[in-house]
């Protein structure tokens, strides 16, 4: 068995393989950029090594210097984890060579499947099913635009080398064909340096399904049953689960016998996956299911296997590396109930899914179901990586009970400022095609703004802020009771946001909280079917209107990079008061009418968080 290993990735993925590795009695070893010197995944490793910037192209994913830092601390073993090298051939051969285990599939295996068009006629030649298309190697656009027509319309041209939805183009008919192969062409040698493209006849009610299989050195492959990825946004995957909803036994099996056969083709040995792309139009058929590709590699949705398994694949991943054979037998392998992931991101869906940086104040993900994360409460989300924040799964006894389970999840979970998506897949799980099981890559896009849920706040989540308000302040009694003649005493708080002030009145009998949230300051936040709300208090008495008190508040988390004004200063509605830098783009936030600048609390250089009072005017005088 292994002794020590080296993990060449960051954040929950490889939190995920150190846990393992731990119960397992191995040593492990974080590799870490400058952004990531505090992270968890370095806290949890018994030892750390520092590889560079923070940027991934000059830490993460420079091959030598993780080779470099694995001869360092005397790794064994390096684990690529998934992302980045974990599917270069090259660095996996580099590793071998270096005299290091490689905890993956040989380097020629990758290499097999690393380009689409080879990889199709690979399978072609063991009798996996194809999709129906063009992977010839005359790439003159007359000839791609004569296989085209003859394909049929809608077609898909997709980048050989491609990956994370880059380099694809769906043409809904023949006079757009060549200017969308030219785009393709332009990003596919942008993002992989190869513009050569293949064409797939495009499926109208495509379903993403994908087979967990694994092979060792002792010429064993099993499959650990499929998977349904269809839920997807940009071609990223949103939503997982196993099995997939539908598949009847005996589809199930020519599907995960087509894997073993792809697998063995390669002779391939770890954790991998065959992905399949199926016509649903009239439901699962194993005549109208196709391969795709193969990622040679664990994937990120691996826990929904390992939940109806009850398989920890990354065990299996050291014990294979380490020589052993597959610990069971395929007539040992079941399914056991059904499992969903969520991937939780820092996003916001009420501004077209912008992503969110910035340091997690509060986080709070319950202790129901399986949290994968790379995060505490007070890290940080950094615009360099991925966004992700965690995988939420949940496990049930059937679909149903699985569903229930995970929209619980997303619903109670609890982040500030950083904003998510919880809100937006807590919808998803509760659309009632999805829990009927009618759904394709298509369903996201189909339902548009319908699972977004809404920017502004409702009057329950107002009630809710402002209870968590009152609570918050001892003397409100005194303070906030307002008085009136024949009814009950009322409590009234102004609650803002954008500097709009909305008063909020409850009586007596409203006072208990009836959301979760908290009060920081004049800071409130509540928190509603996983969106997060904040607000800026200014307590006022019974029967103060609605107000606007000029509070200058971050629109999203960045850098003060200019501040033009100073306390005392007259303005005009519409002068420039300052520069915030977020997103790689500058934001100018404007005086919103006449006045003075009774506060300025921003300072050129600070990092601010989103809903931050970065000043306030004060109205001039009519």
């Amino acid at each position: 068995m292994i002794n020590s290993l080296l993990i060449a990735n960051r954040g929950e993925i490889a939190c995920r393989i150190i846990r393992t590795a731990r119960e397992m009695g191995i040593r492990t070893i974080a590799i870490y950029s400058d952004a990531d010197a505090k992270a968890l995944h370095v806290r949890m490793a018994d030892e750390a090594v520092h590889i560079g910037p923070s940027p991934a192209a000059e830490s993460y994913l420079i091959g030598e210097k993780i080779i470099a830092a694995a001869r360092q601390a005397g790794a064994e073993a390096i684990h690529p984890g998934y992302g980045f090298l974990s599917e270069n051939a090259d660095f996996a051969a580099a590793v071998q060579d270096a005299g290091i285990v490689w905890v993956g599939p040989d380097p020629d295996s990758i290499r097999a499947m690393g380009l689409k068009d080879a990889a199709k006629k690979l399978m072609q030649d063991a009798g996996v099913p194809v999709t129906p298309g063009y992977m010839g190697e005359d790439q003159s656009p007359e000839r791609l635009q004569q296989e085209a027509d003859a394909i049929g319309y809608p077609v898909l041209i997709k980048a050989v080398a491609g990956g994370g939805g880059k380099g694809m183009r769906k043409v809904d008919a023949a006079p757009q064909f060549v200017e969308m192969l030219e785009s393709c062409q332009r990003e596919a040698s942008a993002s992989f340096g190869n513009t050569h493209v293949l064409l797939e006849k495009w499926i109208t009610s495509p379903r993403h399904i994908e087979v967990q299989i694994f092979g060792d050195s002792h010429g064993t492959v099993v499959h650990l049953f499929e998977r349904d990825c269809s839920l997807q946004r940009r071609h990223q995957k949103v939503i997982e689960e196993a099995p997939a909803p539908g598949m009847d036994d005996a589809t199930r099996d020519d599907l995960c016998c087509a894997a073993i056969r792809a697998a063995k083709a390669v002779n391939y040995k770890g954790a991998g996956t065959v992905e399949f792309i199926a016509d649903a139009s009239e439901g699962l058929h194993a005549d109208r299911i196709w391969f795709m590709e193969m990622n040679t590699r664990l994937q990120v949705e691996h826990p929904v296997t390992e939940e109806i398994t009850g398989v920890d694949l990354v065990e299996w991943q050291l014990r294979v590396a380490s020589g052993e054979a597959i610990p069971l037998q395929q007539d040992e392998i079941v399914i056991d109930g059904h499992a969903i992931e969520a991937r939780l991101y820092a996003e916001d869906p009420t501004r077209g899914f912008l992503p969110s940086t910035g340091t997690l104040d509060h986080l709070d993900l319950g202790d129901d179901g399986r949290i994968e994360t790379g995060v505490e409460e007070g890290d940080a989300i950094s615009p360099f990586y991925d966004p992700m924040v965690a995988k939420l799964v949940a496990w049930g006894e059937d679909r149903d009970d699985a569903i229930e389970r995970l929209t619980q999840m997303a619903e109670d979970a609890e982040v500030w400022p950083v904003r998510t998506n919880a809100a937006f897949i807590a919808n998803a799980l509760a659309d009632d095609d999805f829990i009927a099981g009618r759904l394709d890559t298509s369903f996201i896009e189909a339902k548009g703004d319908a699972l977004i849920p809404p920017a502004e706040p409702d009057a329950a989540v107002l009630r809710g802020a402002a209870q968590i308000a009152l609570a918050a302040n001892e003397d409100h009694p005194a303070e906030l009771a307002g008085f009136r003649l024949n009814a009950a005493p009322r409590l009234g708080v102004a609650l803002g946001q954008a500097g709009n002030f909305t008063n909020v009145a409850l009586t007596e009998t409203q006072l208990e909280p009836t959301m979760t949230g908290f009060a920081d300051g004049p800071q409130i936040v509540v928190f509603d079917k996983g969106q997060a709300h904040g607000f800026t208090m200014d307590a006022r008495g019974s029967g103060a209107g609605a107000v606007s008190d000029g509070a200058i508040i971050a629109p999203m988390p960045g850098k003060v990079i200019a501040v033009d004004v100073a306390e005392g200063d007259h303005v005009t509605a519409g002068q420039r008061l300052m520069v915030l830098e977020a997103m790689k783009m500058e934001h100018a936030l404007t005086a919103p009418f006449n006045g003075v600048v009774a506060d300025m609390t921003a300072s050129q250089g600070a990092q601010v968080q989103v809903e931050a009072v970065l000043a306030r005017i004060e109205k001039a005088e009519e």
